[in-house]
This record gives C-alpha cells, sequence and structure tokens, in this order.
C-alpha cells in the first residue's frame, strides 16, 4: 500500500525478477551435488570433472579457487579426508553430504509438483481420525467430547437463542469430522542390468535421483510410510537409502523374477494395509535363477520361460493385494506389449515413460495413490 497525494494505493508492482544472492561456495556445490550423482559418490572424479568445467566455464576467480571451495567443503563437514592402511589419504564425501543430494534430488523433482496439504495419505473415510477433514456435523449421543466445536456451537447458540438469552443446548453442538490416515509400504525396485548405461544414455542417475527425493519426502513428509529399496541385475539384493549416491550398474543381465521375490518378502513382514510395489526397468526379463543355483540366461528377444515365470510372480503378488507400478524407460513394441500383459496379470498400472518426467510420474502416483484400496 502506498500514499500518494494523500490517498493511500493498493496494487500490484511488477519488476524483472531477479536470482537471490549466492555465495561462490554455494554456486560450487550446486554443480558438486550435481556431479557427485553422476560420478556415484567418486569424489576425485567429481573434482577432475569441476577442474574440467572450470576451465570451460570460469566457475572461479581469483579470489575463490577451486581449491578455497574443496578446504570449504573439508570445513563444512561434506567431505572426510582418511588414512588408508597402506598409509595414503584418500579423501571422501559424508553423511552430510548424502543428506544434501537427497535434499536436492527432492528439491528438484517434488518442487515443481503441486503440492497437497500436510499429513499423511488421506482416506474416503471420515470418523475417530487423527486429522481434522473441515467438515461439521450435529452433535451424536457417544461422540467424544474433545472433538465438540466450541467455536462452532457457541455460534449456533448464538443463532439459535439471540445474544440477551445465550445459551447452550445440545441442540446446539456440532462436532467436527476427522480422517484415518492412510500408511502405505512401499518397495522400490531398480534395474542396475549393463542396459541402464547402454547405447549412449545414463539411465541409472535419473533412477538414483528418484529413489534419493523418493527416500527423503517419505522420511520427512510421511515418517509412517516405509520405503525399502532393492536393486535387481543377476540377482536382487537390498540396499540403504545411505548407499543410493553410490548406485552403480554392473555387468548383468535382468533377474526380474528375483527382484519381485524379494520385495514381496519385504512387504510380507508389514504390517500396513496398504502395500506396493515400483519398478524402474529399460530392459525385458533376462535372467533366472535355477533350484540348482545356476543362472538361465537369454538375452536373445523374450525368452519364454523367463516370461512366464514374471507372469506368475505378478499375479501372486495380486492375491497378496500387492500392485505393482512398472516404469518402463524404453520405447521398444514387444517389450511395451510384455509390459502390458505383465501389468495385466497383476492388475497394477505401468508407465511407458522417457527419463525426463520419471520422476514426476512416480511422485504423483505416490501423492494420489488410491484411496480405494484402504480396508477396514
Amino acid at each position: 500500500m502506498k500514499k500518494k497525494n494523500g490517498i493511500f494505493k493498493k496494487g500490484f508492482a511488477f519488476k524483472h525478477y531477479e536470482a537471490p544472492e549466492q555465495s561462490p561456495f554455494e554456486k560450487l556445490f550446486d554443480i558438486f551435488q550435481e556431479i557427485i550423482t553422476h560420478t556415484s559418490g567418486d569424489l576425485d572424479e567429481a573434482l577432475d570433472w569441476m577442474r574440467e568445467l572450470d576451465k570451460e566455464y570460469q566457475l572461479t576467480s581469483e579470489d575463490y579457487t577451486l581449491d578455497d571451495f574443496v578446504e570449504d567443503l573439508k570445513k563444512k563437514g561434506y567431505i572426510r579426508e582418511e588414512i588408508k592402511p597402506d598409509g595414503k589419504g584418500e579423501m571422501s564425501i559424508t553423511a552430510k553430504t548424502e543428506r544434501a543430494i537427497r535434499k536436492r534430488a527432492l528439491d528438484q523433482i517434488f518442487g515443481n509438483l503441486k503440492r497437497s496439504g500436510s499429513g499423511n495419505h488421506r482416506t474416503k473415510y471420515t470418523g475417530r481420525g487423527d486429522e481434522h477433514a473441515g467438515e461439521y456435523r450435529n452433535y451424536q449421543y457417544g461422540d467424544a467430547l474433545e472433538r465438540i466445536s466450541i467455536t462452532e456451537s457457541l455460534k449456533n447458540a448464538q443463532i439459535n437463542h439471540g445474544i440477551g438469552d445465550l445459551h447452550l443446548t445440545e441442540d446446539d453442538l456440532v462436532v467436527e469430522e476427522t480422517q484415518y490416515k492412510a500408511q502405505m509400504s512401499t518397495v522400490l525396485m531398480i534395474d542396475i542390468s549393463h542396459s541402464m548405461i547402454l547405447y549412449g544414455e545414463d539411465r541409472i542417475t535419473p533412477a538414483k535421483k528418484v529413489a534419493m527425493a523418493l527416500a527423503e519426502l517419505i522420511t520427512t513428509r510421511y515418517p509412517k510410510d516405509t520405503l525399502d529399496i532393492l536393486v535387481f541385475g543377476n540377482d536382487a539384493w537390498p540396499i540403504a537409502i545411505k548407499d543410493l549416491p553410490y548406485l552403480q550398474v554392473g555387468p548383468y543381465h535382468t533377474n526380474t523374477v528375483a527382484g519381485l521375490q524379494l520385495a514381496m518378502d519385504m512387504l510380507r513382514r508389514k504390517r500396513n494395509t496398504n502395500k506396493q510395489i515400483f519398478m524402474i526397468t529399460d530392459g525385458k526379463p533376462s535372467c533366472l535363477k535355477l533350484p540348482d543355483g545356476q543362472y538361465y540366461k537369454n538375452s536373445n528377444g523374450l525368452d519364454r520361460n523367463i516370461v512366464n515365470k514374471c507372469y506368475v510372480m505378478a499375479q501372486q503378488a495380486r492375491k497378496l493385494h500387492i500392485p505393482i507400478t512398472t516404469f518402463m524407460i524404453a520405447q521398444d513394441p514387444y517389450l511395451m506389449q510384455f509390459v502390458r500383459e505383465f501389468t495385466y496379470a497383476n492388475q497394477g498400472k505401468a508407465f511407458y515413460t522417457g527419463l525426463k518426467g520419471l520422476g514426476e510420474m512416480i511422485f504423483e502416483d505416490y501423492e494420489t495413490n488410491r484411496t480405494k484400496r484402504i480396508k477396514g
């Protein structure tokens, strides 16, 4: 509001956007976090990349060099120097950096989405819950006294009886509806077969970013939910959230069956009613572990024996009321047909996406997870 000629005038003032001021450290640290994700936590390689970028784009100046930046990383606790058994020194990132990378991934992906209200996943059911629904109804015998809305009840008393004879009766009382909060147990499966870096396209880094962002979202915004992460190549094994920045692909085939088996084993131990599996993959299933411990591998087309095992696992998950959402980072028609049949067997969902929209699709699906699945 601005006063002009004795009159107050209210309105909007428009000006060019000015980015917030960043210190030299903050500018370099933003670049550093992106690079350290691509190098899977390899600090030496990340700093080599930054030196090359500095030569080309003059990221630093005489007043603040890359060596100054490294010293600040040490002082602020983002990297540490360790002495190896052979007596040589080695620098590595710390847990503080791991947390910063996860938060940055969350801001990058989730920051672009429309945020819903705070709290946990809402269900369509109202009743004796622990989250206010914003709706009122008349008091009924048996309603807890703490659920009575004093403000709304007094307003009704004033309307019904007037100020001169203000008194409160049972007919004036209203209670606010509450909603149950849904809890979700999620297993995120990440394909780390060799095809995730083939054909000149880095698919593992976007998958890592999504996993880190999802982990940060759940631990900070939905603390009652659980997230387990597993990777699958020739075999499948769980990984900790803190290990995500270091995740790399290997010389593996794709044992989708092993990943699904482990995911369902994890979810069987969860007490939450709502359970789901998210699977990020770009390749066809090409590997099975046989009862004798040997591996059966076939990368030529879709092997009927392997594919049928995948369908059986999808049906088993369906019987356990565990929907599988597949995020397919490929557009090959025969692979898309396999995913369609796999999804039909599970009655789950499938998204055929490139790398750019992967994070947004997973987050939107997680945020709007089907309330119709809530039971009891």
